[in-house]
C-alpha cells in the first residue's frame, strides 16, 4: 500500500516551484516531495520572506524605501550643490522641466550629443514686472560624472568633496529642480531634507516600540490590577486627538533650542501617542501567550519573568511588530511634515521636507512656481511605498495561508 502523502496548503507547491530560493530548493528540479519537505522544514522567516518576494507591489515599495535611504545616507555624495548657499541673482530660478530651460542642454553649441550646463543671471523686466533669466554667453561646461565640489561630511564624521553629478567649476553650477526664494538649489535641500525626515520615523518607533512592548508585556504577563490599571491610562491618552496635541506640545518647545535639541524633541512628541495601539496588541498576545505550554514550562523551571517575556513570548509574534513598524514610520514621517509645514516642528536653519514646504504655503507661490511643492511629492512616494511594503508584510506574516 503505498505510503499517504503530507497535507500541503492549497498553492504551496506551485509557489515553491515558482520561487526556487537559494538555501531552500537547490538549483536541480525538485521532486514534488522534495519541495514538500524543504517547504516544512524552513524556518519562519524565510517562509515569511518567499511570500514577502512573491507580492510585487510590495518589493517595489521596499526597493523605493531602500534607495530613498541609501541617498539619505549618503546626502552630500548625490546633492550638486551646497544647500544652505544663497543666490541673490538666481532666486526662484525654474527647473528644468518648465519647457524654457536655459540652463541645460543635451546638445553643445556643435550639436553633438553631450550634456551642458550654462551659467544663468537674471534681469529684472518692467514691462512684465517680474524677473526673467538669460543664459551667460562662452559658459558652456559639460555635466560629469564624479566631481570635486562644494566640502561636505561622508557619514556625518569623514571629510570628502566628490559629488555624483556636477561641472567641477564653482562658477557655472546646475539647479535641476531650481532655486527657492533666497537661490538655493531646491535639488540639493531635498536631498539633504531626506536625512531629517526619513530618520525621524525611524527613531520614532524605537521610542514607540520600548514604550509599547514594556508597558503592553507588563499589563499582558500580569493581568489583574495592573492590566486594568494600564487599559485606562491608554484609552486616555488614545481619546485625546493627535494633531492637535501634537501642535500643542511642538509650539511649547523653546525658541532659543539649536536644530539636534528640537530634532529629538519633536521625535519625543511624535511617540507620545504612538505606543498605545501598539501596548494594546502586545497586551492581548501576551495574555494568549501565557497560557501555552513552553511558557508554563519555562515558568516552572525558575526562568526570571524578564527571561519569560522577551526570550519567550516576545518572539512568538516578532513578525507581527515588524508590520506595524511598516505602517506606523510613514505616520511619524507625515506628523513631522506636517508639523514643520505649520512652522511648530523643525525650524530654518534645519533642513527637511515638512521645512521646504513652508515656501509653497499660498495659492500665488504655486501657481508661479510649482517646483517648490516637489518636496510634497517626495513625502507621497516615501508614504505610499511603506504601505504597499506593510500590505506585504501583512500577508506575509502568515505564510501558510
Amino acid at each position: 500500500m503505498a505510503e499517504p502523502t503530507a497535507r500541503i496548503a492549497p498553492g504551496a507547491a506551485a509557489d515553491a516551484r515558482r520561487e526556487r530560493p537559494r538555501g531552500i530548493f537547490r538549483r536541480r528540479r525538485l521532486t514534488e516531495a522534495e519541495q514538500r519537505e524543504a517547504y516544512f522544514t524552513a524556518t519562519q522567516w524565510r517562509l515569511i520572506w518567499l511570500k514577502f518576494r512573491s507580492h510585487r507591489w510590495a518589493m517595489g515599495g521596499l526597493g523605493v524605501v531602500c534607495v530613498f535611504y541609501f541617498i539619505a545616507m549618503f546626502n552630500g555624495f548625490f546633492a550638486m550643490n551646497d544647500p544652505i548657499e544663497r543666490n541673490t541673482d538666481i532666486q526662484l530660478q525654474p527647473w528644468v522641466f518648465s519647457g524654457k530651460d536655459i540652463s541645460f542642454s543635451l546638445f553643445d553649441e556643435q550639436r553633438n550629443f553631450r550634456p551642458v550646463v550654462y551659467q544663468v543671471t537674471s534681469k529684472l523686466d518692467f514691462e512684465l514686472f517680474k524677473r526673467v533669466y538669460v543664459r551667460v554667453e562662452g559658459s558652456e561646461r559639460p555635466l560629469r560624472l564624479f566631481v570635486r565640489g562644494h566640502p561636505y561630511k561622508l557619514l556625518f564624521f569623514i571629510d570628502a568633496d566628490l559629488h555624483l553629478l556636477g561641472t567641477g567649476d564653482p562658477d557655472v553650477r546646475w539647479f535641476p529642480l531650481g532655486t527657492d526664494q533666497s537661490g538655493r538649489c531646491l535639488y540639493s535641500r531635498m536631498v539633504h531634507g531626506s536625512i531629517l525626515s526619513l530618520s525621524i520615523g525611524i527613531l520614532s518607533i524605537v521610542i514607540t516600540w520600548v514604550l509599547g512592548i514594556l508597558i503592553g508585556a507588563i499589563a499582558g504577563y500580569f493581568g489583574g490590577v495592573v492590566d486594568n490599571v494600564t487599559n485606562r491610562f491608554i484609552e486616555v491618552l488614545m481619546s485625546v486627538p493627535s494633531l492637535p496635541l501634537w501642535i500643542a506640545l511642538a509650539g511649547a518647545l523653546p525658541l532659543e533650542w539649536g536644530i539636534v535639541q528640537v530634532y529629538f524633541a519633536i521625535t519625543v512628541v511624535l511617540s507620545i501617542l504612538g505606543w498605545t495601539g501598539l501596548a494594546r496588541t502586545v497586551r492581548s498576545k501576551f495574555l494568549a501567550l501565557r497560557e501555552e505550554e513552553y511558557v508554563l514550562a519555562a515558568k516552572l523551571d525558575g526562568a526570571p519573568i524578564r527571561r519569560q517575556l522577551f526570550r519567550h513570548m516576545l518572539p512568538g509574534f516578532a513578525s507581527h511588530l515588524v508590520v506595524d513598524a511598516s505602517n506606523r514610520i510613514p505616520q511619524m514621517i507625515l506628523g513631522e511634515t506636517a508639523l514643520s509645514f505649520l512652522g511648530v516642528g523643525l525650524r530654518p536653519p534645519a533642513v527637511s521636507w515638512g521645512v521646504l514646504l513652508q515656501g509653497a504655503q499660498n495659492v500665488e507661490s504655486v501657481a508661479l512656481h510649482p517646483w517648490l511643492l516637489l518636496p510634497a511629492l517626495l513625502v507621497i512616494i516615501t508614504v505610499v511605498a511603506f504601505q504597499f511594503m506593510g500590505d506585504g508584510l501583512r500577508d506575509a506574516v502568515d505564510p501558510y495561508r
